[in-house]
């Protein structure tokens, strides 16, 4: 499993410096695991807080480690065709909203992936670090991902009546909460049958989630809603850090329980969550 972080020193043993993006994989089970810090002079970013690119989003199609990075006005993709060792950037960046972006995650390389598109969320703000009103929704054919011109934008006024746009500037909201949109993350669950979204909730119009916050999880049947609120709490006993996710790998067969990562305590922190089903969906 593969991972990036950010602001830090990545797994024992550390790396010589301190990097504002750097990657690592993650082996073993959520009980046994271990990180291995993967060395990158064409991955790797230094400079603090906004100052440098921070990974918002990592997925791996036929092959390809595929990476979106914030901080980079708005934000940049890049990708790796050896498993993270070397990195291109891609000579376009996300000029427009998608301050924050992130893939939705299916199955290992890919599998089980809904249709032939990959989809990326983000906050509909320019910056990672001011909470927006809204949730913005992207799509690209899974072949194209490298091609800004391929993407097309979620237009839809419902989730009964998908829509896409080319436009950017056409886009419309996937999700609202006013003021609490801010960074996130997104999986396909596939023995429950949904989508489930890691949305972290700030405290105020300046947020330090590794000191305080909260998070919530939304659930839908389709990667565009609608949405309802599966866990919701405004403070944690722990800042839920800056990011988190859910690994499709560490979903139990059954559904009934999975494991998130988050970057609580400014560690690797892993939790187990046990998941309750309505009586109609059991």
């Amino acid at each position: 499993m593969y991972t990036a972080y950010g602001d830090g020193w990545g797994f024992e043993p550390k790396v010589d410096r301190k990097l504002s993006l750097g990657l690592a994989k993650v082996l073993g089970g959520p009980e046994d695991f271990h990180g291995v810090n993967i060395r990158s002079a064409s991955g790797e970013q230094i400079g603090d807080g906004a100052t440098g690119k921070k990974a918002s989003g990592l997925l791996m199609v036929d092959g390809v480690l595929y990476m979106l990075a914030r901080n980079a006005g708005n934000a940049q993709l890049a990708w790796s065709e050896d498993r993270g060792a070397t990195w291109r950037w891609a000579p376009w960046r996300f000029a427009e909203s998608f301050g924050c972006p992130t893939f939705l995650n299916f199955g290992r390389n890919y599998a089980g992936a809904r249709d032939e598109y990959v989809y990326v969320y983000s906050l509909d703000g320019d910056s990672a670090y001011k909470p927006a009103d809204a949730m913005v929704l992207a799509r690209v054919p899974k072949d194209r991902i490298r091609e800004r011109e391929a993407y097309e934008f979620w237009a839809g006024t419902s989730p009964a009546e998908p829509a896409w746009t080319a436009d950017v500037h056409r886009r419309r909201p996937v999700f609202v909460h006013p003021g609490r949109c801010y960074r996130s993350s997104m999986c396909y669950a596939a023995p429950l049958g949904c989508y489930l979204w890691w949305q972290a909730l700030p405290a105020g119009p300046d947020p330090d989630l590794r000191q305080e916050g909260g998070f919530a999880i939304y659930d839908a049947p389709q990667p565009w809603g609608p949405w309802t609120t599966a866990y919701f709490t405004e403070r944690w006993d722990v800042g839920p850090g800056e990011s988190a996710a859910i690994p499709t790998q560490w979903i139990a067969p059954d559904g009934r329980s999975f494991w998130l990562v988050f970057s609580g305590d400014d560690c690797f922190s892993v939790r187990k969550a046990w998941v309750t089903l309505k009586e109609a969906d059991r």
